[in-house]
């Protein structure tokens, strides 16, 4: 009992932090989910990425009926791109169950590296502030990172519709709903795999190949991520990987956190922050792999 008490409350402080720093820059928790349950909790590998996964379907449930609500969301495109990632993301699952745990850790690193370099890119794109700063969700930049690993963000979605009136959807041909069908194949196979939302994937190509908003993709992201990471999660409890208490314990911390990181925002320079949090995913990786080699203990 007293272990189990340990587990429920270190994981809801954990979801507390990583729901904090998701508010503060409109961010999804993935990248910061899967460091905290392999080194922080000791799970292994695949628990830790299978957890992350359990962690995703709640957070994009609750991101993506917002950015419905707001009309950001093209539904017929993140339909078929769920669909095609739910097709690959229990190959994905597989995929991981039978590679080595360094290789799983590895590809994790890879994307939080990523995600890191996403971070240090916007950052040194945006002004030095003088004065109070604009909150993570008041510009465009943010949306696409919103929905990169699963979408913790869902507290911004409402305050940035209010503020900026949804563009009229566009009308989306048979072609680009293939395309689409298609970048959901690879979302979830890299889902299933690393145990993220696929919206580090599916954003950019929703971008550069539909060719649709920032903020769409970034709606239409979630809904997709929603759909497509329920086969690998389904997978993932039957091969038992996946460790139920931390996991319902850090979504649910990070509920409060991540309405307290939103207030946070309005007091801390975002350009700070990103470069903060930028260097703190680099340091997460890293210490990712140092982990794997066994340096760590």
């Amino acid at each position: 009992m007293d272990a189990s008490f340990a587990l429920l409350a270190g994981g809801v402080v954990g979801g507390i932090v990583v729901g904090i720093f998701s508010g503060m820059l409109g961010i999804g928790g993935g990248t910061l989910m899967i460091p905290l349950f392999r080194l922080v909790f000791g799970l292994s590998p695949l628990q830790a990425t299978a957890t992350s996964l359990f962690c995703v379907v709640p957070t994009s449930l609750s991101g993506a009926v917002q950015h419905m609500r707001n009309k950001t969301s093209l539904l017929k495109l993140g339909a078929v791109a769920g669909v095609g990632g739910a097709l690959t993301s229990p190959l994905g699952v597989q995929l991981a169950q039978v590679s080595p745990e360094w290789l799983v850790m590895l590809a994790a690193a890879v994307i939080i590296v990523w995600s890191a370099a996403k971070m240090f890119s916007k950052a040194i794109k945006m002004p030095k502030a003088h004065g109070a700063p604009e909150t993570p969700t008041s510009g465009q930049p943010s949306a696409p990172e919103a929905t990169a690993d699963g979408g913790l963000a869902g507290p911004h979605a409402p305050t940035t519709a209010a503020q900026t009136p949804a563009s009229a959807p566009p009308t989306l041909t048979r072609r680009q709903l293939a395309q689409g069908a298609l970048i959901g194949l690879g979302a979830g196979l890299a889902s299933g795999y690393v145990g993220v939302g696929g919206g580090f994937l599916m954003v950019p190509l929703f971008l550069s190949v539909i060719g649709i908003s920032a903020r769409q993709a970034s709606g239409t992201s979630l809904v997709a991520v929603m759909i497509l990471a329920i086969p690998g999660v389904v997978q993932q409890g039957l091969l038992g990987n996946i460790a139920y208490l931390v996991g319902i314990a850090t979504c649910a911390g990070s509920i409060p956190g991540a309405l307290v990181g939103a207030r946070l925002a309005a007091r801390i320079p975002e350009r700070t922050l990103r470069f903060a949090f930028g260097y703190f995913l680099l340091l997460a990786a890293a210490l990712l792999m140092v982990n794997e080699l066994g340096i760590l203990g």
